[in-house]
């Protein structure tokens, strides 16, 4: 089986050795075993886990809650049931994340397209209601026309 350094695995995943001895020094790493020399040595079985904590860290996941996942994952068949729970659940926040940012990314497109219109106008008062300074509900709607795909 081949071995890797941390310096493999940093050009390899893209993720800093600084970054990969915080993840061992927090636990996210039990598996990872030590040579002579004292350095970290990754074997290909590792790899593995190093996508799981990457994925996990990216997607929001506190470095406590990953490094309790590890721990399962080292303890083998028996905590099966807990790593299939705890994967529901962060699919599940994921998923609300994934809602709340696309709501978000929606919104900024509207009022991105807003400011364009409002350039090319010189002037934002095109879409105020008569004698106000609030954007008038049409100018909404006509925007979300505009992206709907044609049928």
């Amino acid at each position: 089986m081949k071995n890797f350094l941390i310096g493999d695995i940093t050009k390899m995943y893209g993720i800093s050795q600084d970054t990969l001895r915080y993840y061992d020094k927090a636990g996210l790493l039990p598996f990872v075993k030590k040579n002579q020399a004292g350095r970290r040595v990754f074997t290909e079985d590792d790899l593995g886990y190093i996508e799981v904590i990457d994925c996990l860290k990216r997607s929001g996941i506190p470095v406590k809650e990953i490094a309790k996942f590890m721990d399962w994952c080292v303890e083998g068949d028996k905590s099966l049931p807990q790593r299939y729970a705890f994967m529901v659940e962060q699919e599940a926040a994921l998923e609300k994340k994934i809602i709340e940012l696309q709501a978000q990314l929606d919104f900024l497109r509207w009022k991105k397209w807003y400011y364009k219109t409002a350039n090319e106008a010189a002037t934002e008062e095109i879409f105020f209601k008569e004698g106000t300074r609030q954007v008038d509900k049409k100018w909404r709607k006509t925007y979300l026309e505009t992206i709907k795909p044609e049928s």
